[in-house]
C-alpha cells in the first residue's frame, strides 16, 4: 500500500531540511583567526602587527572581526566558483547564482527522487531516508565533478590547437603585423578549426585594444583556462617585451615545444591503449573464444562420459 500524501510530504521535508542543514554547516567551516587576519594585514600574525595598524584594531572577539572574516571568506568562496566556472567555459556575470541555484535544486530534487523511489517501492521509512539521504549527497558532489569534466576538456581541445595557431600567428609576425593584427588574423582564419581558441584569441585582442600588453592578455587566456603551457606563453611574451627582443622568433622556438609535448603525449596516450585493451580483452572476447573453441568438445564430452556415448 502506498504511504498517504501527508507521510510523503513528511519525509520530502526532513530530508530537504537535513540536507540544507548539511550544506549549510559545510559552507560555513571557517579557519583560525589568525590566518585571516594575517591574509588581511599581510603579516605573518596579527600580534605582529603594530599597535597603530589597521588589524591591530580588530579584536579576535570583537563583533568586527566575526563580521570581517565572514565577509572575507565569503568572498573567497565566490572568487573560486567564479575561477572554477570561467574554466569550465561560464563567462556570464550571473553564472554563479545560477550554479548554486542549480546545486540547491538537485539536492532537493535528489532527496525527493530517493524517497519518492522509496514511498513506491514500499520500503520501510529508514530505508527511505538512507536513500534519500544517498541521493541529496550524490546530487551535492555531482555538479564539482561536472566542472572538472568541462574543465578538462576544454584544455584538451586547446592543447590540440594551439601548436597550430602559434605556427599562423608566427608567420603573421614575420610577415609585420603586430600582436594584435595577427592575434585578429588567426581569430578570424581559425574560427571554423578551432572555434574555442579564436573566440579566445578575440577577447585577448580586445583586451589589448583596451591598453593591456600582449603578455597579460596571454595571462589572462591562461587563467581562463588553468593551463601552465600558456602561463609559461606568457612570461615568454612578457620577457621579450621587456627586453626588446623579436617576439616572432620566440613564439617560434615556443611553438615547437608545444609541438613536442603534443607528440610526446600522442605517444604516451599509444603505449596505454596497449595496456587498456587488455581488459576488455580478458573479460569479454577471451570468454567467447573459450565457448566457441571448448563448446563441441565441452558438448562430446558430456555425451561420452556422462550420457555413455547414447
Amino acid at each position: 500500500m502506498i504511504p498517504e500524501t501527508g507521510t510523503l510530504l513528511l519525509w520530502f521535508g526532513g530530508a530537504a531540511i537535513l540536507f540544507l542543514g548539511l550544506v549549510a554547516v559545510l559552507g560555513t567551516h571557517r579557519g583560525h583567526v589568525s590566518h585571516r587576519l594575517a591574509n588581511v594585514s599581510g603579516e605573518s600574525s596579527p600580534h605582529e602587527v603594530a599597535d597603530g595598524g589597521v588589524a591591530g584594531l580588530l579584536n579576535a572577539d570583537s563583533p568586527l572581526d566575526r563580521e570581517t572574516r565572514q565577509r572575507l571568506q565569503h568572498e573567497e568562496k565566490k572568487r573560486k566558483l567564479r575561477e572554477r566556472l570561467m574554466q569550465a567555459g561560464f563567462y556570464a556575470t550571473a553564472a554563479g547564482s545560477l550554479f548554486m541555484m542549480f546545486r540547491m535544486l538537485l539536492v532537493v530534487g535528489g532527496a525527493g527522487l530517493g524517497f519518492l523511489i522509496a514511498a513506491m517501492s514500499k520500503m520501510p521509512m529508514q530505508y527511505g531516508i538512507g536513500l534519500g539521504a544517498f541521493c541529496g549527497i550524490a546530487a551535492t558532489v555531482a555538479p564539482s565533478f561536472w566542472l572538472d569534466h568541462l574543465k578538462v576538456a576544454r584544455q584538451t581541445k586547446l592543447r590540440r590547437a594551439l601548436p597550430d595557431a602559434l605556427d599562423v600567428l608566427v608567420v603573421c609576425l614575420q610577415g609585420g603585423l603586430s600582436v594584435m593584427a595577427s592575434m585578429s588574423r588567426v581569430a578570424n582564419e581559425l574560427v571554423t578549426a578551432h572555434p574555442m581558441l579564436a573566440m579566445e584569441f578575440k577577447i585577448a585582442e580586445r583586451q589589448m585594444q583596451m591598453g593591456q600588453t600582449a603578455g597579460e592578455a596571454i595571462r589572462g587566456i591562461a587563467d581562463r583556462f588553468d593551463m601552465e603551457e600558456l602561463r609559461g606563453m606568457a612570461s615568454v611574451i612578457k620577457q621579450a617585451e621587456r627586453i626588446g627582443a623579436s617576439i616572432a622568433a620566440t613564439m617560434e622556438v615556443f611553438a615547437e615545444t608545444l609541438r613536442l609535448k603534443r607528440h610526446q603525449k600522442a605517444e604516451e596516450l599509444a603505449h596505454k591503449a596497449a595496456v587498456k585493451i587488455l581488459i576488455p580483452t580478458v573479460l569479454f572476447i577471451f570468454p567467447a573464444i573459450f565457448v566457441v573453441i571448448l563448446g563441441p568438445a565441452g558438448v562430446q564430452i558430456y555425451t561420452q562420459l556422462i550420457l555413455g556415448g547414447k
